[in-house]
């Protein structure tokens, strides 16, 4: 398990003269900051000293499987659960002594959509929208165009009770986004959606921060923390293991692969052959693709290896590096996959 703390660990911890993970450097601003976050539901830790520094501007990436403690910590973020121990800050507001004002610096989407059943989507969002204080004539603009924005215009008057998952989800996610917070939270804003539809969602989380928001995204999809996040929190069993940017991440754990597929299979031998010279690594061979991988310590010789193969006139139809995926990374760290069964956090959600 990579250790966040010690001042030997990998390129994900900072050299001398730079900041730590998560710092702010000069001129910036912390949108959150945590230190030693601690809540217990009974005997059952669900939160055990999580520290957090997320800059303003960002979207931030909290990942970790059912269980791990996601929910509780943004909640207590949220002012809507008090911390047993430690303390946060939300754009230097202190959430439990200044909770009127943290409320109004951010907006809160949770799992499980929060809008009013009975009521059609205009309806929920001018009523959410007065309820924030918009004139009737703006809550009934502010509602056409999120609705617009989310693809739900065409049923904008049809009862809730008929709309799919989705559309719940966008609904909910719209209706949060009515005043545009500073601060988003995002507690697994595309679960259950379709492809299509989580990849409006991206797009819609990247509009938010481009137009000026901080957003807080808790995801175990691990693609979805490496396409949008600028910084990964990986929590496990209520703690944060590891953090950084997601390529910081993957290099923590390993070396890149270097996969080469050759136009004639028949030169795999004579080409693997090479490739252990040249690299001083085992290659592994996939017959039937024509292809062989090898781990890639040394980019640089990549040049030379392929001259050698030009030389012995073996061709290369293609060739790529890839670096470790996320998935390798939480599996290294915690020792488990990112979507393994819930623990205890459902004890969280009944609180």
């Amino acid at each position: 398990m990579l250790d966040t703390q010690s001042p030997s660990g990998p390129d994900m911890l900072s050299q001398p003269g730079q900041a730590q993970p998560g710092q702010t450097q000069p001129g910036q601003t912390l949108a959150i900051e945590a230190r030693g976050l601690t809540k217990d539901f009974g005997a059952f830790r669900a939160v055990d000293g999580v520290d957090l520094r997320v800059q303003a501007g960002t979207v931030y990436g909290v990942l970790g499987p059912n269980g791990a403690g996601k929910t509780t910590t943004i909640r207590m973020l949220a002012t809507l659960l008090r911390p047993d121990a430690g303390d946060a800050r939300i754009f230097g507001h202190d959430v439990v002594g200044e909770a009127h004002v943290v409320r109004s610096l951010i907006g809160v989407t949770g799992q499980y959509a929060s809008v009013d059943e009975t009521l059609s989507a205009t309806e929920n969002l001018v009523l959410f929208s007065r309820l924030l204080g918009l004139s009737r004539a703006e809550a009934r603009r502010k509602s056409a165009s999120l609705l617009d924005e989310f693809g739900l215009t065409a049923a904008a008057k049809r009862p809730l009770g008929k709309f799919s998952g989705g559309m719940r989800r966008r609904l909910d996610l719209a209706a949060s986004l009515i005043s545009q917070p500073p601060l988003i939270f995002l507690d697994e804003p595309t679960t259950g959606l379709d492809p299509r539809t989580r990849a409006q969602m991206w797009d819609t989380i990247r509009r938010l921060v481009a137009t000026g928001s901080t957003v807080l995204l808790t995801t175990q999809m691990l693609d979805e923390a490496d396409q949008l996040a600028d910084r990964v929190a990986v929590i496990d069993k209520g703690t944060v293991v590891a953090e950084g940017t997601p390529d910081m991440l993957k290099e923590s754990v390993g070396v890149s692969s270097l996969q080469l597929r050759l136009t004639e299979p028949a030169m795999l031998p004579a080409a693997a052959d090479l490739l252990e010279n040249v690299l001083a690594v085992p290659a592994a061979l996939s017959p039937e693709a024509g292809a062989l991988t090898a781990p890639l310590q040394d980019a640089g010789k990549v040049a030379d290896l392929l001259v050698a193969l030009r030389d012995r006139g073996i061709a290369v139809a293609q060739l790529s590096v890839q670096k470790p995926s996320l998935d390798e990374v939480f599996l290294t760290l915690t020792g488990h996959a990112a979507a393994d069964e819930p623990t205890d956090e459902d004890m969280e959600v009944a609180s």
